[in-house]
């Protein structure tokens, strides 16, 4: 199976947080998940925890390379850019990744995210979805020392939310 694609400052073990989720679902296919991923707008109809989306320069509705986009996620404002774009494709597994950052740079309540998401295919009609993020700050310590760490239930939350509309969506 692939594997994230980690940028230099970003690289889980010399981080200050790191969380990893991943879904093995059988009947859903990349084709399936990916308009729910890729289209910021629909997060909060199926996470709770996000909020408040907007794009700069005219860009969206839809994610690509470089877009800078907005929205807030656990208490925080999150002003985002996309790093890493692959859309879906026969024989590769799709990649998005952004880095996200909350608070002016070298304050103390500074937060700094590479926030990476790799869906592929798998045999047997399954699709494997795996969301990792790596988080720099005062703030990611403090999410760190947390138990359980609001960021993987946050983010099991952000998985389950997202299969179940590829499900439905499906279904329909």
């Amino acid at each position: 199976m692939n594997a994230i694609n980690w940028p230099e400052g970003f690289v889980p073990g010399f981080t200050d947080n790191f969380v990893s989720n991943e879904m093995i679902i059988a009947g859903l296919s990349v084709s399936d998940v990916w308009p729910f991923l890729n289209q910021p707008f629909l997060w909060p109809d199926y996470y709770k925890n996000s909020a408040d989306v907007r794009f700069y320069d005219n860009k969206g509705p839809e994610l690509e390379n470089g877009v800078r986009f907005y929205f807030s996620t656990f208490g925080f404002p999150v002003e985002s850019q996309v790093v890493e774009y692959v859309p879906p494709a026969e024989g590769q597994p799709a990649r998005v990744a952004w880095h996200g950052w909350s608070g002016e740079e070298n304050a103390a309540d500074r937060l700094d995210v590479h926030h990476a998401w790799l869906l592929e295919d798998l045999p047997g009609n399954r699709v494997r979805i795996l969301t990792q993020e790596t988080q720099n700050g005062q703030p990611a310590k403090a999410l760190a020392a947390t138990r359980p760490n609001p960021m993987l239930n946050g983010h099991q939350e952000w998985l389950d939310g997202l299969v179940a509309a590829a499900m439905s969506a499906k279904k329909a």
